[in-house]
């Protein structure tokens, strides 16, 4: 099962994703997970997260970004102007950072220069930074712009009756992950951090009814499963992250990453999208409401919240706050982590890495059992 899992995780084009276009079905691919699902769900069209991993190479990136910005928006237009993305009929470009916007600028300008590096249909999606009433009624109208762009472009139709089919089978998603979270946080959580990762990949990269599907199969072999004892308890917070192999560094033989705050990650599935009323306007108080992240102005305190609680529910032994080089959103908000958090009596660390072919492992794994080292010495002296 786990194995369907890595495969839809660690290849770029996988076999679902071939599957698919082979059906003659359109893929469009999304950078942030602000963008609702359920639209291209509802049209018909399978949405992908597009990610920079599988870069082995940032000529391209650097050519239109320059040195000093962060290598996750880097390596996707590096792939892109291989071709690894020609399987994708569009992509959607969000704000989510300033050098994600500026993907947006630079890979339509790549576009331009490199044969089939852009998609033939390809868009702007906005969003606001903060969660308000105004902000609500913005966004709601941001995504019925998107809706008429997709509707225009691939000559589909988006009804609120097929909304509101995809979004109940989204939200089971959510209630499947709610599960697999439960499991994940036990005393003895059956499965790594490394398959946790793995496992939530999946769902950005599948059709969601064979995502269900697997994830309801895997959940069920899990709680037949025996426990995982014995490891340092880790949490996991910060930059975007679908690195599975730093996870498997980390973790090492003696931690176990049993939660994170990451989008890809447990932001990715927490709360529901309400399945009454206008299917436009809840999924957009959804997805603008539920992504704790840095971007959002004035919402620190509840986000410390949110790491607090989960801290304490899946009984964590120390935070590890990583965040990608020039990601200056994570990486103020880790300082301010680290010094709230610790100030509580919970272990930190922070860590600042490279995204894809950079990843400095071996100066990673170090810093990380000296950390875990402390965290051991911290409980030798408790008993």
């Amino acid at each position: 099962m786990i194995k369907q899992f890595f495969e839809a995780s660690t290849v770029i084009n996988n076999k679902y994703v071939s599957q698919w276009k082979k059906n003659g079905k359109k893929v469009v691919g999304y950078t942030c997970s602000y963008v609702p699902d359920e639209i291209f769900h509802a049209a018909g069209i399978l949405p992908f997260r597009i990610r920079g991993f599988g870069s082995t190479d940032t000529t391209i990136g650097d050519t239109y970004f320059g040195p000093f910005i962060c290598s996750l928006p880097k390596c996707m237009l590096q792939l892109a102007g291989e071709g690894k993305f020609n399987f994708l009929d569009g992509a959607i470009i969000t704000p989510g950072c300033d050098s994600m916007r500026r993907l947006d600028e630079c890979w339509r300008k790549a576009g331009g220069d490199i044969a089939g590096a852009i998609p033939p249909f390809f868009f702007h999606f906005g969003v606001p930074h903060k969660f308000s009433d105004y902000t609500i009624k913005w966004f709601t109208d941001e995504t019925r712009r998107l809706i008429a762009a997709v509707e225009d472009h691939f000559k589909v139709k988006v009804n609120n009756a097929d909304l509101k089919k995809s979004i109940k089978l989204y939200n089971k998603s959510r209630a499947l992950l709610d599960r697999f979270e439960a499991l994940r946080t036990m005393d003895t959580p059956p499965f790594t951090g490394e398959e946790a990762l793995v496992v939530i990949i999946a769902g950005t990269t599948m059709p969601r009814e064979d995502y269900n599907a697997l994830l309801e199969k895997f959940i069920a072999d899990a709680e037949k499963s025996p426990g995982i004892k014995d490891r340092v308890r880790l949490m996991l917070v910060g930059s975007a992250n679908d690195d599975i192999g730093m996870v498997r560094v980390i973790e090492g033989t003696k931690a176990l990453v049993v939660a994170d705050n990451l989008c890809f990650g447990s932001r990715f599935y927490t709360d529901r999208v309400e399945e009454e009323g206008d299917p436009v306007f809840e999924l957009s108080r959804r997805y603008l409401g539920h992504n704790d992240c840095p971007r959002m102005y004035g919402d620190y305190q509840r986000r410390l919240g949110i790491l607090e609680q989960k801290v304490r529910k899946a009984n964590i032994d120390g935070v590890i706050m990583q965040n990608i080089r020039f990601c200056d959103l994570h990486g103020a908000e880790n300082g301010l982590f680290e010094r709230d958090l610790e100030a509580k009596g919970i272990p930190c660390m922070r860590l600042e890495r490279e995204y894809g072919p950079l990843v400095e492992t071996g100066r990673m794994k170090m810093r990380v059992d000296a950390f875990i080292e402390r965290i051991q010495q911290k409980r030798r002296a408790v008993a």
